[in-house]
């Protein structure tokens, strides 16, 4: 929703410092933009009940906004918010309740059940003849062969490797650990480390862009980043994002752009091809970085859609 103006300083307050908070943990730049524009929605909502005081939110006040929210028409597409845009705003209240929690406040009362929707999840899933695609994309996703290179490794990192985008925007060199065929994550959600292992083939494609590709980017040694830009900066989430809408369209595949795909795609891609191959659901969300089962378990729920349209 556009920006809406609050009055309440101490919700204007309440914003900055979550969203510096969000920063601070490391989420990615999307979760850091939107989940704090969510709750500056739901302060726009108190104050129109004359609700100046986070003390004064009940569950019945939590569960009155939802419905609103279920209520109201979306700004983008006819009709109202899709379920998956609702959940996003469960999850932007879910993590201020947390913010509220570790800044010594009781927090506020949030009982609502995710919404789901499979059919809509399920349409972005990437099939691996896709993914075969985009990387054979790759060898003509530009006219110099360091941006080839360069998508290669990081269509490896993202799909391959399964990292989200901010994990990917804070690689460095040093954290390709090919003695160990391991790629170091320091930059986790939540903080959090992990190992996500690479295969022979994966480690050649980075080889290849990390001693042939690189080095003609200006700069190169200046920086300790793994992806760099032209300018010999570390590359940020919006460039990713730019690239693989490159890459998409170099396919020439009108299903494929119509997909609409983005980087966590790829990520949720990955996660559901290795259910495919009955790796474990405990050695995915390893693999993923998932704090709990619960998360990873939303797979098996696509995996079983994706197998009935095929009955």
């Amino acid at each position: 929703m556009k920006k809406l103006k609050l009055h309440n300083p101490s919700y204007k307050h309440l914003i900055t410092n979550f969203k510096e908070w969000l920063d601070i943990l490391g989420y990615a730049e999307s979760t850091v933009y939107y989940l704090p524009n969510h709750l500056q929605e739901f302060f726009y909502y108190l104050e129109a009940k004359h609700m100046h005081q986070l003390n004064t939110i009940t569950a019945e006040t939590i569960k009155a906004y939802y419905k609103y929210l279920q209520e109201r028409a979306s700004e983008t597409r006819s009709g109202a918010l899709s379920k998956s845009y609702l959940n996003k705003h469960q999850q932007a209240l879910k993590k201020f309740k947390e913010y509220l929690q570790n800044h010594n406040h009781k927090g506020i009362n949030i009982h609502l059940k995710s919404e789901t929707n499979p059919a809509e999840e399920k349409q972005n899933i990437l099939t691996q003849s896709e993914i075969k695609a985009l990387f054979k994309a790759t060898t003509y996703s530009h006219t110099e062969n360091r941006f080839k290179l360069r998508d290669k490794a990081m269509l490896t990192i993202l799909y391959s490797c399964g990292l989200r985008r901010n994990e990917a925007v804070h690689l460095d060199i040093s954290d390709i650990l090919f003695d160990k065929e391991r790629v170091y994550v320091r930059k986790g959600k939540n903080n959090k480390e992990r190992f996500v292992p690479i295969n022979r083939k994966n480690a050649e494609i980075l080889e290849d862009y990390l001693y042939e590709a690189r080095p003609e980017f200006y700069h190169s040694h200046l920086s300790e980043a793994l992806f760099i830009n032209q300018q010999g900066n570390r590359m940020q989430g919006k460039s990713y994002a730019n690239r693989l809408k490159v890459i998409v369209q170099a396919t020439n595949n009108k299903t494929l752009a119509e997909k609409n795909i983005t980087l966590h795609i790829l990520r949720h891609s990955i996660a559901t091809h290795l259910l495919q191959q009955e790796v474990p659901l405990e050695s995915i969300k390893t693999f993923l970085g998932h704090s709990s089962l619960t998360s990873t378990q939303i797979y098996t729920h696509l995996l079983k859609t994706l197998a009935d349209d095929h009955l």
